[in-house]
């Protein structure tokens, strides 16, 4: 088995597909017409947004992610936290927690999108 893609939800497929290219140079893959939803290009496994307005039409409850209670997290991965971090907060990104070492190698920070959803930008994993 693989994982295919992530799906957030949001209130705002169009803008959170412009704010993850602005935030963080993700192109978006693709949109489905109705603007409900969309997936942007992070290689193998897509990260997906769906609108609340669509899973209210299919019987669903969406919640709001709740930043300083996060229940998850995305990832991204570069060699340049800082300035990661820097493109993210221009782009109206959250600072969450600046970059520190962490014990086993990495750095890592964390900032909250434009949605509410907690963002951890982090050097690679050594093994």
């Amino acid at each position: 088995m693989q994982l295919g893609y992530t799906i957030l939800y949001v209130d705002d497929v169009p803008a959170t597909l412009a704010f993850y290219g602005e935030a963080f140079g993700l192109a978006t893959r693709y949109t489905h017409e109705s603007g409900s939803y969309g997936e942007l290009e992070t290689g193998a496994t897509a990260l997906a947004f769906v609108s609340h307005a669509l899973l209210r039409q299919l019987g669903k409850t969406p919640q709001s992610p709740v930043l300083d209670k996060p229940a998850s997290e995305i990832a991204f991965v570069t060699d340049d936290v800082a300035a990661a971090v820097s493109r993210a907060i221009a782009a109206g990104a959250t600072l969450v927690q600046d970059a520190a070492a962490m014990p086993w190698g990495q750095t890592i920070a964390y900032v909250g999108d434009c949605n509410g959803f907690l963002v951890e930008i982090c050097t690679p994993l050594s093994h």
